[in-house]
């Protein structure tokens, strides 16, 4: 069997930088194994190579990448209030890296350290990562394991987490999207999602435990709108969904369409979705074919756990046992309407 072709860029940080290149004739995807980052992700379509993530030509930006473009966040995505909850008895202290919070798992989170990179086949290909014990101080150790598989018009990633211990784990994928290439802002892109609430934050932008209603909002996405409807003035969206709990979680829960009428659905097993235009991420020149990198070039669709929710019981709990280990899946369905 063909497998997946396998890059090296060179050292870094007394690693080899590799990237797997995987291609089914429709569309083509890279792995990095710095942070399992989907570094670049393309559609072939009557003759053009279109760009539908956002990514750096050079691969080692990504051992910075402030903005965790195309990364897997974790051990546990989003924030959780002061770096710290309360874990079987004690008060777990973790690395704060925003203020006083913990956002995406940590300084060194799973977004910023070297993963094996295995290929599998010529359109699949499996990243693995072993967390020691006390990682950004969190309890117990874990083996993580992504699988990004090309089928047809869609792209499944499937992770998995087995623990020597109780500990929360909550991943997040967190590409970028820009349907029309990367060199336009992404205004006039239009998402429907069949979200019937968001989470309230507090004035760190960290969930306090309250679900308040969607109706009658800008973010009641369920028959769709652009983001320039959503967000007139510009200003940025950065809002966690909460998905229709008595949704079919085999369908898709959300859908991306480009101007031209290509289409992304996403279809998740996770219970909500941060939707983020990108607001604070930083300009760069070294962006893919041309790309711009910077605000509302791209807009990030990540399903997860609720964020905090290791501090908020009366949110679904993302504690994971070794009797009972992580597993989620995110599929990307691509088409044209």
């Amino acid at each position: 069997m063909n497998r997946a072709q396998i890059v090296n860029h060179g050292l870094h940080r007394g690693h080899m930088l590799k990237e797997a290149l995987l291609d089914n004739g429709v569309l083509s995807l890279s792995l990095l194994n710095v942070g399992a980052v989907t570094r670049d992700l393309r559609l072939s379509h009557r003759g053009e190579s279109r760009p539908l993530v956002l990514g750096f030509r050079d691969p080692a930006e990504y051992l910075v990448n402030p903005g965790y473009l195309g990364v897997i966040a974790g051990r546990v995505s989003g924030r959780i209030k002061d770096a710290s909850f309360a874990h079987e008895g004690n008060l777990v202290r973790l690395v704060a890296n925003e203020g006083r919070n913990q956002l995406h798992g940590g300084p060194v989170g799973l977004s910023h350290v070297l993963w094996e990179i295995e290929p599998l086949s010529e359109t699949s290909a499996r990243l693995s990562y072993h967390s020691p014990e006390g990682e950004n101080g969190f309890p117990g150790t874990v083996e993580f394991s992504v699988t990004v598989t090309l089928d047809g018009l869609a792209v499944d990633y499937v992770m998995t987490a087995a623990v020597s211990r109780s500990t929360p784990i909550s991943l997040a994928q967190h590409s970028y999207y820009n349907l029309s290439g990367g060199q336009h802002p992404i205004w006039d892109h239009r998402l429907q999602v069949d979200a019937t609430g968001y989470l309230v934050l507090d004035d760190t932008n960290v969930p306090m435990g309250q679900i308040a209603d969607l109706l009658g909002t800008r973010y009641d996405l369920r028959f769709g709108r652009s983001f320039g409807e959503l967000d007139p003035q510009h200003l940025g969206t950065d809002i966690n969904l909460v998905f229709d709990g008595d949704r079919d979680a085999a369908l898709p829960v959300a859908t991306l369409t480009a101007p031209d009428g290509l289409q992304m659905s996403v279809i998740t097993n996770q219970p909500g979705a941060q939707v983020y235009t990108a607001s604070a991420l930083g300009r760069h020149p070294g962006g893919l074919l041309g790309q711009t990198i910077g605000p509302a070039m791209g807009v990030c669709f990540e399903p997860q756990g609720f964020p905090n929710a290791v501090n908020l019981p009366q949110f679904p709990s993302v504690l994971v046992t070794p009797d009972r280990p992580y597993s989620q899946t995110l599929r990307l369905e691509f088409g044209w309407i």
